[in-house]
Parts: structure tokens; C-alpha cells; sequence
């Protein structure tokens, strides 16, 4: 028999082909597919003693707080039984303070009734003597006054510390705006020294608002965002008037031993 090797050789190789893709496309992903429900199985067998490790955790931690709870409730119990005892001691002695505070301020008040009226009568006449001072002064305000307000407020400005023109150039960059109030109409030469001296401190592009404030006796306001610098007669008279309130005040009464029974 006539052995034809080129069709066994053909034979051995298409085997080999065959055996290698079925290894390739059958073999091994059949493989991984089991390989990976195997990992499945396992991780879902692990999961579930997991939980069930977690299950039994938390009945156990229920089961405490159940004793803490019932435990608490006791407590609770009997803090509430002494804080109401507590309270109704503490209303009691509240009640015998309040009896004694309301006889030694009726008393005081019998006391010092008179005192009372002559320092409201001293207080009202202050507040006419200062009324007037504020009328004289808003009638005594001519152009020669006025320009003295105007170069004060601008001594005050260049007089700034750094640490003041650190806090008007803050407030100014958060508001973005300033203006510049006076009791009175400033000139155009006052405004421009106002503006030139403004813009030396927060730099040349500066706007400047001016308005009038009839309601002042005299002087000038720079408001930028909440921060203010002024300069005006007001503030010397409320100066004067806190000094001189201080000095009328009426001390009060020294408390006396109460003797009463």
C-alpha cells in the first residue's frame, strides 16, 4: 500500500490548527467562564457570612441599647423626681426674693423720687443749653468758618496712620464707592482739595460724591463702605455734653441694712 505523506502531513497539521483553536476559542474561555463562577460563588458566600456576621452584630447592639435604654429610663425617673423638688425649692426661694426685691425697690423708689426729678429737670436744661449752642453756631457759620472746617478735615486726612488708610483702602475696594458730606455747599476750589487729597490716598481714578447735610451744624463727613472719617462742631458739643452729664450724674443711694421683721 502506497503510503501519501503529503496528505498525512496535511492531516497532522490541520489536527494541530484544530487543537490549537479549540483551545484558543473553546477551551480556555470555557475555563475562565468557570474560573470566574467560582470567584462569583465565592465572593457571594462570603458576602452572605458577612452579613450575617453584620446581622448578628447588630442583634447583639439592639440588645444593648435595649439595657441602656431601660437603664436610662430609671435615671431619667428619678432626675425628674429631684429636679422637680429642686424647682419647687428653687420657685419658693425665688418667690421670698422677689417679695424681699419689691420692698427695697419701693423703698428706693420713695427715696429717690426726688432725687430723680432734679437730675431729669438738670438733664433737660442740658439738652436746651447744647440746643441753642448747636443754633448759635449753624447761624454763626460764614464762608471764613467754613474754609477752616474744609482745611481741618484735610489736615485730618493727611494726618491718617497707616494703619487708618490700611482700613479706609479696605473699606473702599469692598463698597467701591465714597462720598463726601458737608453742612454747607463746598466750593469748586474746596472740592478739588477735597478730591486731590482723596485720590493721594486711594489713588488717581478716584470718584468722589459731594452732598449736602443741613441736619449738621458744621463740618464734613468721608464715608467709604462702613468706614467714616469726619470732622465736625457736633462732635465737640456731644464731647462736652457726655463730659458734663458725667460730672451731674447722681450717685446712687448706698443700699441700707433692712431692720424689718
Amino acid at each position: 500500500m502506497l503510503i501519501d505523506w503529503f496528505t498525512v502531513f496535511a492531516q497532522i497539521v490541520n489536527f494541530l490548527i484544530l487543537i490549537y483553536l479549540l483551545k484558543r476559542f473553546l477551551y480556555r474561555p470555557v475555563l475562565n467562564a468557570i474560573e470566574n463562577r467560582e470567584k462569583r460563588i465565592a465572593a457571594q458566600l462570603e458576602n452572605a457570612a458577612k452579613q450575617k456576621k453584620e446581622a448578628q452584630e447588630e442583634k447583639d447592639r439592639f440588645e444593648l441599647l435595649n439595657q441602656d435604654l431601660a437603664q436610662k429610663k430609671q435615671n431619667l425617673l428619678q432626675e425628674a423626681r429631684s429636679t422637680a423638688e429642686a424647682e419647687r425649692q428653687r420657685l419658693i426661694d425665688e418667690a421670698r426674693e422677689e417679695y424681699a426685691r419689691l420692698r427695697e425697690d419701693l423703698r428706693q423708689s420713695l427715696n429717690t423720687e426726688g432725687e430723680n426729678l432734679g437730675r431729669e429737670l438738670k438733664l433737660r436744661t442740658q439738652r436746651e443749653v447744647f440746643d441753642i449752642a448747636r443754633k448759635a453756631l449753624s447761624d454763626l457759620a460764614d464762608a471764613t468758618l467754613e474754609s477752616q472746617i474744609v482745611d481741618v478735615f484735610l489736615q485730618r486726612l493727611s494726618a491718617l496712620s497707616q494703619e487708618e488708610k490700611g482700613r479706609l483702602r479696605s473699606a473702599f475696594q469692598k463698597a467701591g464707592a465714597l462720598s463726601v458730606h458737608s453742612a454747607f455747599d463746598l466750593s469748586a476750589a474746596q472740592r478739588e482739595a477735597v478730591t486731590q487729597a482723596v485720590r493721594t490716598l486711594l489713588g488717581a481714578d478716584t470718584q468722589v460724591q459731594f452732598r449736602i447735610s443741613p441736619e449738621e451744624v458744621g463740618g464734613i463727613e468721608f464715608f467709604a463702605g462702613g468706614y467714616k472719617i469726619s470732622w465736625t462742631i457736633a462732635e465737640y458739643l456731644d464731647h462736652l455734653e457726655t463730659r458734663i452729664r458725667s460730672l451731674t450724674t447722681v450717685r446712687p443711694v448706698p443700699k441700707t441694712a433692712d431692720h424689718d421683721h
